[in-house]
């Protein structure tokens, strides 16, 4: 059996936690600037409680769709959110993640905010959840795309943030 090699991304935001936390959980913030670069967020649906989702749809310049879904198993104001994520459709099915039919359906994702001064650390965790031996190693051998992912998102959340500020 594959070890899962959890991925881990950590960045500190020029922001108080209460604001991050903030643009972290209301859906018109996360509405400017969640998701990939380049991509937006046309529609989605919070329900920020325990058992809740945030169900939320991204589009890239050439009009590609894809769903992601979010189920909050512990919220924790200001520190932490723990949730199951997946890719979705519009129904809040669970899917396959449109560019790699073997990358696991469930992620268990660890949200940590901590207080650096007037900054705030936010760290990222994933870990497969119910993983194939296919799919954890495909997790595994996708750190680098994730870290370039979440780079990217953390940069549109750095630029967001002094519009609130």
């Amino acid at each position: 059996m594959s070890d899962v090699k959890a991925f881990i991304i950590s960045r500190v935001v020029n922001a108080p936690r209460d604001l991050v936390w903030k643009v972290w959980t209301e859906k018109e913030h996360l509405m400017e600037w969640f998701g990939p670069k380049g991509w937006t967020m046309p529609k989605c649906e919070m329900d920020l409680q325990v058992g809740g989702t945030f169900l939320y749809g991204l589009e890239n310049p050439d009009g590609m769709r894809l769903w992601g879904k979010w189920v909050f198993r512990e919220i924790i104001p200001p520190e932490k959110i723990v949730m199951m994520n997946s890719f979705s459709d519009e129904n809040r099915g669970i899917t396959r993640h449109p560019m790699s039919d073997k990358w696991p359906l469930e992620l268990l994702t660890t949200t940590t905010l901590a207080d650096r001064g007037d900054k705030t650390e936010i760290t990222i965790e994933w870990k497969p959840i119910n993983a194939s031996e296919e799919e954890l190693a495909v997790f595994n051998s996708s750190h680098e795309s994730m870290n370039q992912g979440w780079s990217g998102t953390f940069e549109q959340l750095e630029a967001y943030l002094p519009s609130i500020q």
